[in-house]
C-alpha cells in the first residue's frame, strides 16, 4: 500500500512540472530618443582637457586693483614682490590690461600658529636610589634617564596668498599660499615677503 502511495505522489509531481507556467513576462517598450539627441554631446561623460599653462604669457591685476596692504607690508611692497615672482616664472605684466592672459589677485594676513618644541632633559638622578660615585665613575643601580619636556608657544606669522584667473573665461586656474615669520625690521620683512612669494609660486605651473 505504501509503495502505491509513493508511486502516485511521484506521478502527480511529474505532471505538475509538465504543466504550463501561469506567469508571463511583460516588458515596456523603450521610448524613442528625442530628435536633438543625435547632435548633442554630453561633455560630462568625458574628462576635462588638461589646461595649457603655456599659453599664459602675461597678466594684469584683477579688476585693476593692487593687493591690499597691511601694517606689516604696504600695498606697493606686496605688488612689487608678486610682480618679481611672476616675472621669474615667465609671466610679464601686460601692456594692454584688456588683452591680458591672466588676472592676478593677492593678499597678506596675520595668523597665529601654535608651535611645540621638545627638549630631552637628562636627569642624572632619575632611575633609582642607592647611587654613588667612586674615582669619578658612577656606581650603583641607578642610571641616567631622558625626561622629555614639551613646550608650547604661540607665534605670529604672515600668510601670503596668490590666485590666478583666466582672463577670457574668468575661471580660477591656480592658487597657492605660503607663510613667513612676522618679526624683524623693515628690511627683514621685505626679505621675508619675497621668500614667501617664491615659496608660493614654486608649484607654478603645475606639472
Amino acid at each position: 500500500m505504501k509503495r502505491c502511495l509513493a508511486l502516485l505522489t511521484a506521478c502527480l509531481g511529474l505532471a505538475a512540472c509538465q504543466s504550463q507556467n501561469p506567469y508571463t513576462a511583460v516588458s515596456a517598450a523603450i521610448p524613442p530618443a528625442p530628435p536633438q539627441a543625435a547632435n548633442a554631446i554630453d561633455m560630462t561623460a568625458y574628462p576635462a582637457a588638461p589646461r595649457d599653462f603655456g599659453r599664459y604669457r602675461n597678466w594684469t591685476w584683477l579688476n585693476g586693483q593692487l593687493p591690499p596692504g597691511t601694517m606689516w607690508a604696504d600695498s606697493s611692497q606686496v605688488a612689487e614682490a608678486i610682480s618679481n615672482g611672476l616675472d621669474q616664472r615667465g609671466l610679464r605684466p601686460s601692456q594692454n590690461p584688456q588683452g591680458a592672459d591672466l588676472r592676478v589677485t593677492a593678499n597678506t594676513r596675520m595668523e597665529t600658529r601654535l608651535r611645540q618644541v621638545r627638549d630631552d632633559y637628562y636627569d642624572p638622578y632619575y632611575g633609582g636610589a642607592g647611587v654613588g660615585y667612586y674615582d669619578g665613575y658612577r656606581r650603583g643601580y641607578g642610571g641616567y634617564a631622558s625626561v622629555p619636556i614639551v613646550r608650547t608657544y604661540q607665534e605670529q606669522v604672515v600668510v601670503v596668498s596668490i590666485s590666478m584667473f583666466d582672463a577670457r573665461s574668468g575661471q580660477p586656474v591656480w592658487s597657492a599660499s605660503a607663510e613667513t615669520s612676522s618679526g624683524g625690521d623693515q628690511s627683514d620683512r621685505a626679505k621675508a615677503l619675497r621668500q614667501a612669494v617664491q615659496r608660493a609660486l614654486t608649484a607654478y605651473p603645475p606639472s
